[in-house]
């Protein structure tokens, strides 16, 4: 199979619109040649630093625009980080990912002490991710040299919609830390939201994106909108599931090799629905009872249905 970057966007909405079962088909092929069907990533995620984010990300319970509950914290010890991480691996999880609501990464103590964590988790022999707003090249390279195995940054949505979600930030800032954490080395873990009042061509447009990335992001997390109540998107309707298996089936065909990751709102999605998405070729869930400040099925719940599906956590880092 020929490792593509140049999708064009016709080719990808044909893809997106073929009947289910086909694409369904079409993803089962592309993700055997890469991965084990039967194994599944667990995955931990850690909100270090809470709410106070000036960012106005519509969809957002921490940004300081929007009064929605969420009481802010502020950066982590890393010996209570260190902790967390140790009781994830215990659950199964392999990666453990860090997030701080941060508009960018400042030098200075908080970076310091980041970077302290970094190194504590990765010599647990983890897989270290962090989310921490936009990074410049050195502060990138500082990662990569404390332990660092993948940044994460989303595209959230289309370059044509994202002016209706975030106005604080343009979509090429994004991109410009992308690049700036590939130049250090570091993986790459970049996906986006559905279920924000896009339209399926806005899905299209950002897989296009997704998958014109080169190399593509090693980790593609996929997300379904979970409302928060106090931001714009508080009130949005529910995204059909089948949306989500669209595009995470679209996904694994444009980036076969890539971890594609059934990331947030996986408590509102049924059984039947995270198994059409692991058969659409979903990798990799993260586990655990919270996702920064959204609720998430525990552990417990995600090795039941794996051991249901005669499934298994993948093993090591």
């Amino acid at each position: 199979m020929v490792m593509r970057h140049d999708w064009s966007r016709d080719e990808i909405r044909q893809i997106y619109r073929l009947p289910l079962p086909e694409l369904i088909f079409q993803a089962q092929v592309a993700h055997r040649r890469f991965h084990r069907p039967e194994e599944v990533q667990l995955c931990s995620l850690l909100s270090i630093k809470t709410g106070g984010c000036p960012e106005d990300c519509s969809y957002c319970s921490q940004s300081a625009h929007y009064k929605a509950g969420v009481a802010r914290q502020e950066l982590m010890n890393p010996a209570d980080v260190l902790h967390a991480a140790k009781r994830a691996k215990a659950e199964g999880s392999t990666r453990f990912c860090m997030g701080a609501a941060w508009r960018q990464v400042s030098d200075g103590k908080e970076f310091d002490r980041v970077l302290e964590m970094v190194r504590g988790v990765a010599a647990l022999d983890m897989e270290v991710c962090c989310t921490l707003g936009m990074l410049s090249e050195s502060q990138a390279q500082r990662l990569k040299e404390a332990g660092l195995s993948a940044y994460n940054h989303n595209l959230d949505t289309s370059p044509e919609f994202y002016g209706e979600i975030i106005t604080t930030r343009v979509y090429e800032d994004r991109l410009r830390t992308i690049a700036h954490v590939r130049k250090a080395g570091i993986t790459v873990c970049c996906g986006g939201i559905l279920g924000m009042g896009e339209t399926d061509e806005d899905r299209v447009s950002l897989l296009e994106q997704l998958s014109h990335l080169d190399p593509h992001p090693e980790s593609v997390p996929i997300n379904m909108l979970v409302p928060n109540a106090g931001t714009p998107l508080g009130g949005a309707e529910e995204l059909d599931p089948l949306v989500m298996v669209r595009t995470i089936a679209t996904a694994r065909i444009l980036m076969p090799a890539s971890r594609v990751r059934l990331a947030a709102g996986r408590r509102g999605l049924s059984q039947e629905a995270v198994t059409l998405c692991f058969l659409a070729g979903a990798n990799s869930i993260f586990s655990g009872e919270k996702l920064l400040t959204t609720p998430n099925p525990g552990s417990d719940a995600d090795h039941r249905l794996l051991e249901t599906l005669g499934m298994r956590a993948m093993q090591g880092a």
